[in-house]
């Protein structure tokens, strides 16, 4: 792969670790330990047993703990000490051809992974203000879905794969940035301060 698709990879898995950690390490990891791709030298820790063992139980907890409205507001604001480490380090570990990591790749997958990952927990604080569970469980869902299915095209179309996530990333983030300031709206000058 030419150092440009490599750089799409980087940060679309960047990207998929702010919304779903585990299940991007995990899905990473299987594909290198089946031999569905071959991973640069750096992202050779993701096919160990115990890295296998440990995101694919973690990636389970939160399937479970993300469909529970409330639970997952706790989940993702637990999980921003996981999501932006571990989009860093993937980021920088798909451009490393020797396993040394790059700070400046580091930091930009840091920073993509910081993104997704508000973009996620804002989305899901306006959730949780709906009095149904219905739309928690579909956005939820959605999460995993567009996780699976970038990371299955990921490889072998980096540049698609990242295009399909943008295209559903930037109007969500316009639309949860329109209803955060309509919110805001209602609530009084006295009590945001």
């Amino acid at each position: 792969m030419s150092e440009a698709h490599l750089f799409a990879v980087g940060v679309l898995l960047a990207w998929l670790a702010g919304v779903r950690a585990y299940l991007t390490v995990f899905g990473v990891g299987i594909a290198g330990a089946f031999g569905w791709l071959d991973l640069p030298p750096a992202l050779d820790a993701a096919t160990s047993p115990w890295v296998l063992g440990v995101s694919g139980a973690l990636a389970l907890v939160e399937f479970f703990a993300d469909k529970i409205p409330g639970v997952d507001s706790g989940w993702d604001l637990l999980q921003t000490l996981a999501r932006v480490p571990a989009g860093a380090f993937l980021a920088a570990a798909t451009l490393s051809p020797d396993g040394d990591l790059g700070a400046g790749m580091l930091a930009a997958g840091a920073g993509v992974a910081l993104t997704s990952h508000a973009l996620k927990a804002g989305s899901r604080l306006l959730l949780n203000a709906s009095p149904e569970p219905v739309s928690n469980l579909a956005a939820s869902t959605t999460e995993d879905v567009v996780t699976l299915g970038a990371l299955s095209i990921a490889f072998v179309w980096p540049w698609l794969a990242l295009a399909l996530v943008l295209l559903i990333a930037v109007p969500a983030a316009c639309v949860v940035w329109w209803l955060w300031r309509r919110l805001l709206r209602r609530v009084p000058k006295a009590a945001r301060a």
